[in-house]
């Protein structure tokens, strides 16, 4: 190809020369459109796109609230940490298992040491625990009482005359005056006694949450059950499965298991076939009977 003929494309009539300098002109016109003009002032944003943008700043204070967030810990007593207590406060399986166990023989820890000693839990972890402990009164209060015991010239104190009272005519206030028995145990007693109706034993005693045995101890030196009043007593051969579960002895299960007895078998005669139920507290049949009628 000569160079004659490669000018022969570059050769345009009058006409055609202007189309290409109007095409430039119109591209440089728009390339210093797109470089000086600001776009973003054309857009138009819908009113529900304005909405969600004008929330933003609190929806980000909010998941910035969700992250500080940090449990509240109320005062409970680590003898009664379930599993799901245990994780949350940072426990591990086998420091909640140690802990378990070590209740299952009905023993009990009174101090954040031995919560350590029975748990194995690290320094670092019981003391940021450990604040939030709460034992009994009588536990708080036991060292005072044995400085008090050992006080000198005790042997010249007057013993004061101890009068019994029937624990089903005790006021809180009575409660109250035997040492380890709080505000709070002394309610526990009372509501415990109302739900039963009457006690029938001192007994019983061994059934209200929280009493050790020394407090139980000290309540059977200050009171008795003198005479058993009017009971108003649970037809063991009528009562429905809703009756029976509403009695302390009772839970719902158990009281499930009596009534589909009680249609295989008959009608109860003595306590004597309370024993034949499944889970029945055999320990118990003597103190339940007398709620019972048969």
């Amino acid at each position: 190809m000569t160079f004659k003929a490669i000018k022969s494309y570059f050769q345009f009539s009058r006409g055609q020369s202007a189309g290409i300098f109007l095409l430039f002109a119109i591209i440089i016109v728009l390339q210093l459109l797109y470089f000086f003009t600001d776009f973003s002032s054309f857009s138009k944003e819908s009113p529900e796109k304005e909405k969600w943008l004008s929330l933003q700043s609190q929806i980000d204070s909010m998941k910035q609230e969700k992250r500080d967030y940090v449990p509240k810990i109320y005062p409970f007593n680590p003898n009664f940490i379930t599993d799901f207590k245990g994780y949350k406060l940072g426990m591990s399986v086998a420091e909640i298992d140690r802990l378990l166990a070590f209740r299952k023989e009905n023993k009990y820890v009174n101090s954040p040491k031995e919560f350590q000693a029975v748990t194995k839990v690290s320094d670092s972890l019981l003391n940021a625990i450990s604040p939030y402990f709460k034992f009994p009164d009588w536990v708080n209060n036991k060292k005072e009482f044995k400085n008090y015991k050992n006080t000198p010239y005790t042997a010249f104190a007057k013993k004061e005359k101890i009068v019994i009272i029937d624990i089903n005519q005790a006021t809180q206030e009575d409660l109250i005056k035997i040492y380890g028995i709080g505000e709070a145990i002394s309610l526990r007693i009372l509501k415990y006694k109302e739900s039963l109706g009457v006690f029938v034993s001192m007994e019983q005693m061994k059934d209200v949450w929280g009493l050790s045995p020394e407090v139980i101890d000290n309540l059977n030196s200050h009171f008795n059950v003198s005479m058993i009043p009017n009971i108003k007593k649970i037809d063991i051969n009528n009562a429905s499965i809703k009756e029976l579960s509403q009695f302390p002895y009772f839970k719902y299960p158990l009281a499930k298991n009596i009534v589909t007895f009680r249609s295989m078998n008959g009608d109860f005669k003595t306590k004597e076939d309370l024993s034949k139920i499944k889970d029945f507290p055999v320990d118990k049949i003597a103190i339940i009977a007398l709620y019972l009628a048969f």
